[in-house]
């Protein structure tokens, strides 16, 4: 979910969806990006979008290829994974991939239900003339994928890495030979040329180490989550600007903690200072104030160090 004033960051001749490769983005409304790789031998998609489009997602793969042999999963959130059953109807043959976390997390009766849940309210946001059921059924991972492990597509591979923070279940992938980065959003998703979120949801210590790890990947090319490529001179201010902003956002809490300001109020001066109309454009508020909660906790885990 991107704010569409933002789309133009890099100015009006940069393509945010200007691949490198052949790799077709079959994305259908707001959400999590679903984007088809088409290998040599084998295709893959990296993520599915939101449930409330998610026959659209399926469609519009559909008419672009007959074929799919891998699903990846960033993570098991639902703006990520909520098109998955719609994509599993269509292409049933297709391989789940994803992290041993993310496998145990989305078959959890509790993960589903708030799955659904947060779908609808999208839902209501984004389509609210439709009133089809949220599903979560087919919401499983057949190949569970650690750090380093790779997947061929002929002569074209894809390598995924742990990167925690966002979430514990969160990966990044690293298609060769052209070292385009799919980074999850554990390192950063951009909302500006000069801002870039950190939704760092569970450790900020994991995030800096996710952050050093796709530094060490020395990617060409940088695809991210909730936008799209970035220009190739621009991938190192990127990374620059996430640690910064991790950083404030430390300071910001610090200073709340000196302050002695309760917990709760520190949650409601959170808000007051990242909700903004542009957010508002973006996502349902349910969603955003569960994400802070988690950011503010994550926070004050790190200063406590724990």
């Amino acid at each position: 979910m991107m704010n569409p004033e933002i789309f133009n960051t890099f100015g009006d001749d940069f393509d945010r969806f200007g691949f490198p490769c052949d790799i077709s983005r079959v994305t259908a409304g707001h959400g999590g990006e679903a984007l088809l790789i088409r290998g040599t031998e084998k295709n893959a998609l990296i993520d599915c979008g939101m449930a409330y489009c998610g026959e659209k997602t399926a469609d519009n793969l559909k008419k672009a290829t007959d074929k799919l042999d891998y699903i990846f999963l960033s993570h098991s959130h639902y703006d990520h994974i909520g098109g998955l059953p719609y994509i599993k109807e269509i292409f049933p043959e297709a391989i789940v991939c994803g992290s041993e976390k993310c496998a145990a997390t989305i078959e959890k009766p509790s993960a589903r239900k708030l799955m659904a849940e947060l779908g609808n309210e999208a839902r209501l946001l984004y389509d609210p003339e439709s009133s089809k059921p949220i599903r979560t059924d087919e919401l499983q991972v057949g190949l569970v994928l650690h750090d380093g492990d790779s997947i061929s597509l002929g002569e074209e591979k894809i390598t995924a890495y742990v990167t925690k923070g966002h979430t514990d279940c969160s990966l990044s992938y690293f298609l060769e030979p052209v070292k385009l980065l799919f980074t999850s959003e554990s390192t950063g998703i951009l909302e500006g040329e000069d801002y870039v979120h950190t939704p760092v949801l569970k450790s900020f210590s994991d995030a800096f180490m996710s952050l050093q790890k796709c530094r060490n990947l020395r990617a060409e090319y940088i695809c991210l989550p909730h936008f799209g490529m970035l220009p190739k001179d621009y991938n190192e201010t990127f990374f620059d600007k996430f640690d910064a902003e991790c950083k404030s956002k430390l300071n910001f809490v610090q200073d709340m903690i000196n302050d002695g300001v309760s917990e709760e109020e520190m949650f409601n001066r959170y808000i007051k200072k990242y909700w903004t109309p542009a957010k508002e454009a973006e996502q349902p508020y349910e969603a955003f104030a569960i994400n802070s909660g988690h950011i503010l906790k994550a926070l004050l885990r790190e200063l406590k160090g724990e």
